[in-house]
């Protein structure tokens, strides 16, 4: 891998990185936010006022804030399992297998850890 062709790995992750925690800290706020606004009207404390229909959608909302969060946060390991393998020389190498990942899905998924056929595997097992 050239030096040159290595830095431009290096950025793209790193501008990766940079957007993924720009989108984690705008759920986050977000979701303290929401918190806030629900001390301020007396929140979960005094709950009878609520309906039990908004009390189920502000649960869903959570749920989906939680569940949106743990995506972004296991991307951002990824990156940096990404940025790692740069440096230890094994960067473009399935994680599972050793064979090349390939430029074309490099190019799309830079911090991406397996080659497509393990990844249809792991995509599989999970759907299962």
């Amino acid at each position: 891998m050239r030096c040159m062709e290595k830095e431009e790995i290096r950025q793209a992750l790193a501008q990766e990185a940079a957007r993924l925690a720009a989108m984690r800290d705008d759920v986050r706020s977000a979701d303290e936010m929401d918190v806030d606004q629900r001390s301020e009207s007396g929140g979960e404390i005094n709950s009878a006022d609520q309906h039990p229909a908004d009390m189920a959608t502000d649960t869903e909302y959570r749920e989906i804030d939680l569940s949106l969060l743990e995506q972004i946060e296991s991307e951002l390991l990824d990156v940096e399992h990404a940025l790692k393998k740069l440096r230890d020389g094994t960067y473009g190498k399935c994680d599972v297998c050793g064979e090349d990942i390939g430029a074309e899905r490099l190019q799309e998924l830079p911090a991406t850890p397996l080659c497509i056929a393990h990844a249809k595997s792991r995509e599989a097992s999970t759907n299962a």
